[in-house]
C-alpha cells in the first residue's frame, strides 16, 4: 500500500474545509497575515479602521502570553478612534458562531528565530486560531506534536504573536488525528482523539474534519469548551466525553425538570466536566441559580482557586453556613458550597431566610454523587426546593448489588438521581490512554513463582488475630522496605499504604519508625486517620457518615478516638511530620488538622512541580485507614500497598488513586495486596464495566510482559545484532529504526522492573548488554541535538527519544562523589570495577553524560593525589570551580564576549530559566554583528551558553 504524501493530505484537507464553509485565502508570510487580519475584523465588526486605528488594535492585541491572549480574544477592546469616537472591537463571538469569519491558509512562513513553514492555519475574524501539523501517513503522529514544540519556540512569538491566539492544535498523519490545546505544560499524553456520543474515537483526518472542524462544532469548542485555567495560566479543552456529558445536561436542563446522573470513570476529569456544565447552565434564562456541590475533604486548594479566579470569593471555606444564605438569596448566579453547609441551610434555623426560592428553579450539580447523598441531605433539598433538578456524577454508580442499607433503606444511583445521561467507563478511559492499567501483585504463600523472601500468610485468613499478629506485619514492613524503590523509581513517585483499623495504622507506623531508627531505611512515612475508624471495614467508603447532630456549625463530624492513646500517638505522628518538614501542625484544634490533611495533600500534589525540591520536600508513603482512599488525586502516587479488604466500588475508587497519567515512565499503577483481593478485584472491574474488561483494566503477568520485552528485543537485534553494530548504521532512516527499537525495548524494561519478580537472570540480554546499547542510543541523541543547534534538520529531530525512561533523579554528582570515596579506599582489580561501574553511570545518565569528560580528568589526574577520602568533596568543589572558570573564558575568547556582560546574562538564564534573546546576546560582543551573520552568531552563542550551563550547573546540586 503506498504512502498518501503529506501534500496531497494538504490539499485534499482544504478542499474538504472549503466544502464545509471556509474561505480559502492565501497568506504567504507575516505581512500578508497582518493586512488580512485588518479587512477581516473589518466585516467582523461591521466598520472600517485607519492605519492608525489599527496599529492600537495591534498594539493590544501584541501584549501578553499564550494564557493572556486566550483572554482577550474573548474581551473586547476599547479603542479611541482617529476620528475621536469610541469602538468596543470584538475578535470573537461566543454568542452567536455563525457572525464569525473561518478562513483556511496553508504554508504561512514566518522568521522568528528560526524560518518557520506552517502546514494548515484555521483564521478565524483573522487570528489564527487553529494549527494543523500533517504528517505522510506511516509517520507516527507524535512527530507532528514535536513539530509545534519547535514552532512555539522558534516563530510564534514573531510578527506581534499573532501565532500565539492559536487555541487548539490538530495533528494527523492521516489515519491518526488528535486535537490538544495551545499549553505550554503539555505533553503528547494530553492530545485526544475526537469522539462520537457513544465514545467511538474518529481517527481518520477526513472523519475528524467532518466532525469537529466544521464550523459550527469549532465555534462551540472555542466558545464554550476551553478552559481558562488561573491555577496553572494555561488553557485546556475538554475530552469528547466531557463535551457531551456536558451537552446532555444543558438539554436536560432546557427540556425537562427530571434528575438525571452521568457516569465517568474515576480519573476522568468530572470536576471539569461538571464545573464547565455548571457555567453554562447557568446562563440558561429558566435557571433561577446553579448550585454547585463538593464534599469538604474534596474541596482542596486547587478547586477552591479555579472557582474563585471563575468569581471572585465565589467560594466560602468558612463553617458559616450564613454565607450561603446570603450567596443564595443575592445575584450570585453560580455557587459553590459544601455538602455539611448545604445540609445546614436547608435545616429549620435557616429555612425563614431561604423561603423565597421554594419556587425558583435551581440547577445542584453534585461533583461526586455518593459523598453524602445517601442520608438525610439529600431528601431535605429535594423537599425544601420544589423546582429543584438535581445532576449527579459518579466514578462509580450504586446499583442494586453494590447498595449498603442505611435507615432509609438500600437506594442506588438511579433511585436518587433517576436516569444515565452519559457514560464513560474504566474500558474507555484505559482505551483512550486517559487512566493507566493496574499492575496487580499479590503478595503471599499462594502466588508460585515468586522473588518474595518472605511468606506472607494471606490466602483465605480471616482470623482478625492472625492478620494483626506483629510477626505478619513485620514480615508486610520488610517487604514494602525491600520494594519501594524498585515500584517507585528509586522514590520518585510516592505510595499510599491502606490498612484496616487504626491500630494497624500505629502498628506499622511504629515499626516504620523503629527500623528507621536502626537504619534498615530512609524512607518518609506520614499518617492521618479519623473518624474512629477503628474496624476491619469492608471497603473504602466513598461517602462521609451523615452524622451531623449540631447544626451550627458546618464542620466534618467531630474526630472520634478510641482512646486518649490513640489521640496521643496521633499528636506524635504530626509531631514527626513537623520535625521532617519545618511545619507545626496539631490535633489539639479542627482547623490544625485539617491543615495538616491539606498539607499532606499539597505535598503529593506538588511532586509534578518542575520547581519541587526532592530532597527536602518529598514525602514516600502514607498510611491511611479509609483517608485519600476517594476523590484524592496526585498524578506523582504510583503505588498502593494494600493491607485491608476492599470491594465494589471502594475497591475501584482506591485502586484510582495510582492511575493517573504523567509522561512515559509511569506505565501502571501499581497494586501490591498482602491480602488476597483476586476474586474482590475481578467482580469489581465486572460490575463497573463487564467481565471481559479484566484484561483490559490489569497489565498480564510478570510472564506475559517478559514475553513482549523478548520480542522488541528480537526486532533491535534484527536492525543492531551487537551495540558495536549501531555505528555502522548508514542512513538518517537506520539510526531512526534503531530508536524506535530501542525505545520499544525500553518501554517493555521499564514496565518489567516495576515487578517484584524482575531478575536479569531470567532475560536473553544481561545487564551490561543493556546498558552498552542505552550508551549508543543517549550518543545518538546526543547528536541529533547538536544538529538541530547547528540549524541542521534531519528526519530525527521530532522524534521523541523518551529520555525520562532513562532519567534517575537520586544519580546525580553528589552520588558519584560518595562512590568516588568507596573508590578511594579500593586497591586492585576492586578498585578497577568501581571505576567501571563509575564510567558506566556516568554514560547511562543523560544530565551526568555532559561532565562525564570532567569527572573521568578528575578521577585520573586528581585523584591519586588525594590523601583522606574525606577531603574528595571539597576537592572536587575546588577542581569543578576552576574547570568552570577555564571554560567560560574559553567561550567568551573564542566568540569575543565581555567575560563580565556574559556572565551576568548565565546567571540570569538560571535563575529565571528564560533564554536570553538575540540583542541581550549582541550587547556582550565586542562588536554588533552585520545582518546577515546575527541569526548565526546569536544562535551559535545562545547555543555554547546552554551546553555550558548543561554541564556546570544542572544536576551539580545534591
Amino acid at each position: 500500500m503506498s504512502h498518501q504524501s503529506e501534500a496531497a493530505l494538504e490539499n485534499n484537507l482544504i478542499k474538504q474545509l472549503v466544502s464545509l464553509g471556509y474561505t480559502s485565502v492565501k497568506i504567504q508570510d507575516g505581512k500578508f497575515l497582518v493586512s488580512n487580519l485588518k479587512s477581516q475584523l473589518e466585516v467582523f465588526n461591521e466598520t472600517t479602521f485607519t492605519p492608525k486605528d489599527f496599529d492600537a488594535i495591534l498594539n493590544h492585541l501584541a501584549k501578553g502570553n499564550v494564557f493572556e491572549k486566550a483572554k482577550t480574544l474573548r474581551d473586547r477592546f476599547q479603542l479611541t478612534k482617529e476620528d475621536g469616537t469610541s469602538f468596543y472591537v470584538r475578535f470573537f463571538n461566543t454568542e452567536d458562531n455563525s457572525k464569525n469569519l473561518f478562513q483556511v491558509s496553508n504554508q504561512i512562513s514566518l522568521e522568528g528565530s528560526y524560518k518557520n513553514r506552517y502546514d494548515v492555519t484555521l483564521l478565524v475574524n483573522g487570528l489564527p486560531l487553529v494549527q494543523i501539523e500533517l504528517k505522510r501517513s506511516g509517520i507516527e503522529i507524535k512527530e507532528a506534536f514535536n513539530q509545534i514544540n519547535r514552532y512555539q519556540m522558534h516563530s510564534f512569538w514573531s510578527n506581534h504573536g499573532l501565532f500565539q491566539y492559536v487555541q487548539l492544535f490538530v495533528i494527523s498523519n492521516g489515519v491518526n488525528t488528535k486535537y490538544l490545546a495551545n499549553n505550554k505544560l503539555q505533553s503528547v499524553k494530553q492530545t485526544f482523539f475526537w469522539a462520537d456520543a457513544n465514545n467511538k474515537n474518529i481517527t481518520e483526518l477526513p472523519e475528524f474534519t467532518a466532525a469537529f472542524l466544521n464550523p459550527n462544532q469549532l465555534g462551540k469548542m472555542i466558545a464554550h469548551y476551553i478552559v481558562i485555567n488561573e491555577t496553572h495560566k494555561v488553557m485546556m479543552v475538554l475530552r469528547p466525553y466531557q463535551f457531551f456529558a456536558a451537552e446532555t445536561i444543558i438539554h436536560q436542563v432546557k427540556n425537562s425538570n427530571d434528575n438525571a446522573y452521568i457516569w465517568h470513570t474515576t480519573g476522568s476529569g468530572k470536576t471539569l466536566t461538571s464545573f464547565k456544565a455548571s457555567q453554562i447552565v447557568m446562563e440558561l434564562p429558566a435557571v433561577y441559580k446553579v448550585v454547585f456541590v463538593v464534599d469538604r475533604k474534596d474541596l482542596d486548594y486547587q478547586t477552591m482557586n479555579e472557582f474563585n479566579a471563575f468569581k471572585k470569593d465565589s467560594v466560602d471555606v468558612t463553617d458559616n453556613t450564613q454565607s450561603l444564605v446570603r450567596q443564595l438569596t443575592d445575584n450570585t448566579k453560580l455557587v459553590l458550597t459544601t455538602i455539611q453547609k448545604l445540609n445546614n441551610a436547608v435545616s429549620e434555623r435557616f429555612k425563614g431566610s431561604i423561603e423565597p426560592l421554594r419556587h425558583k428553579k435551581i440547577v445542584f450539580i453534585f461533583d461526586e454523587c455518593h459523598r453524602s447523598q445517601f442520608g438525610e441531605t439529600h431528601e431535605r433539598i429535594t423537599k425544601f426546593f420544589e423546582k429543584s433538578q438535581l445532576i449527579g456524577f459518579t466514578g462509580t454508580p450504586i446499583f442494586a448489588e453494590n447498595a449498603s442499607k442505611n435507615d432509609l433503606g438500600k437506594r442506588t444511583t438511579k433511585d436518587l438521581f433517576g436516569n444515565c445521561l452519559h457514560k464513560y467507563v474504566i474500558t474507555d478511559a484505559i482505551r483512550d490512554q486517559n487512566v493507566l492499567r493496574f499492575g496487580i501483585e499479590y503478595v503471599g504463600k499462594y502466588k508460585n513463582k515468586s522473588n518474595a523472601f518472605i511468606d506472607i500468610e494471606v490466602e483465605d485468613i480471616d482470623k482478625q488475630e492472625v492478620l494483626d499478629s506483629a510477626k505478619r506485619i513485620n514480615k508486610i514492613v520488610d517487604y514494602i522496605i525491600a520494594y519501594h524503590d524498585q515500584k517507585t523509581f528509586s522514590k520518585d513517585y510516592s505510595a499510599l499504604l491502606a490498612v484496616s483499623s487504626i491500630d494497624n495504622v500505629i502498628q506499622y507506623y511504629d515499626l516504620f519508625q523503629q527500623k528507621k531508627a536502626a537504619g534498615e531505611h530512609d524512607l518518609r512515612i506520614a499518617t492521618i486517620f479519623t473518624y474512629g475508624t477503628n474496624e476491619d471495614s469492608d471497603e473504602a467508603q466513598d461517602y462521609l457518615p451523615d452524622n451531623y447532630e449540631d447544626f451550627d456549625v458546618a464542620a466534618e463530624p467531630q474526630t472520634i478516638y478510641k482512646s486518649k492513646h490513640t489521640r496521643d500517638k496521633l499528636e506524635s505522628y504530626i509531631g514527626d511530620y513537623n520535625k521532617m518538614y519545618g511545619t507545626s501542625f496539631s490535633t489539639k484544634d479542627s482547623q490544625q488538622f485539617e491543615n495538616y490533611f491539606k498539607n499532606i495533600s499539597q505535598r503529593l500534589k506538588d511532586r509534578e512541580k518542575e520547581n519541587f525540591n526532592h530532597e527536602k520536600d518529598r514525602l514516600d508513603i502514607v498510611i491511611v485507614v479509609n483517608m485519600m482512599l476517594t476523590g484524592f488525586d496526585a498524578k506523582k502516587v504510583n503505588t498502593l500497598y494494600v493491607d485491608k479488604n476492599l470491594k465494589q466500588h471502594g475497591l475501584i475508587q482506591a485502586y484510582s488513586r495510582t492511575n493517573r497519567i504523567l509522561g512515559e515512565q509511569k506505565s501502571q499503577g501499581n497494586i501490591l495486596s498482602f491480602r488476597n483481593l483476586k476474586k474482590a478485584t475481578d467482580d469489581a472491574i465486572t460490575l463497573f464495566s463487564n467481565k471481559d474488561a479484566i484484561e483490559v483494566v490489569t497489565l498480564p503477568d510478570y510472564e506475559a510482559i517478559a514475553e513482549k520485552f523478548d520480542e522488541a528485543l528480537k526486532l533491535l537485534r534484527e536492525i543492531t545484532p551487537t551495540y558495536q553494530s549501531v555505528n555502522d548504521l548508514e542512513s538518517e532512516e537506520d539510526e531512526a529504526q534503531f530508536v524506535q527499537a530501542f525505545r520499544k525495548l525500553m518501554r517493555a524494561m521499564n514496565v518489567l522492573q516495576s515487578y517484584t519478580d524482575f531478575d536479569w537472570e531470567d532475560l536473553p540480554i544481561g545487564e551490561q548488554e543493556f546498558e552498552d546499547y542505552k550508551s549508543k542510543y543517549l550518543d545518538m541523541y546526543q547528536k541529533v541535538k547538536r544538529d538541530t543547534e547547528k540549524q541542521k534538520t534531519s528526519i530525527l529531530d521530532d522524534i521523541d527519544f523518551e529520555l525520562e525512561l532513562i532519567h534517575r533523579d537520586q544519580i546525580n554528582v553528589a552520588y558519584i562523589l560518595k562512590l568516588l570515596a568507596q573508590l578511594k579506599g579500593e586497591k586492585g582489580a576492586a578498585a578497577a570495577a568501581q571505576r567501571k561501574t563509575i564510567i558506566d553511570l556516568l554514560g547511562g545518565d543523560i544530565q551526568l553524560r555532559s561532565k562525564r569528560e570532567l569527572i573521568q580528568k578528575f578521577i585520573d589526574e586528581n585523584m591519586p593525589f588525594i590523601k583522606d577520602e574525606d577531603s574528595i568533596d571539597d576537592e572536587f568543589e575546588k577542581y569543578w570551580q576552576d574547570q568552570k572558570v577555564l571554560a567560560l573564558g574559553k567561550l567568551c575568547e573564542e566568540e569575543h564576549l565581555d567575560k563580565a556582560q556574559f556572565k551576568a546574562l548565565i546567571d540570569a538564564y538560571i535563575y529565571s530559566g528564560r533564554e536570553p534573546i538575540k540583542d541581550e546576546v549582541f550587547q556582550c560582543l565586542d562588536n554588533r554583528p552585520s545582518i546577515l551573520q546575527a541569526r548565526v552568531i546569536g544562535d551559535r552563542i545562545i547555543a555554547k551558553m546552554k551546553e555550558f550551563v548543561e554541564v556546570f550547573v544542572k544536576g551539580m546540586m545534591a
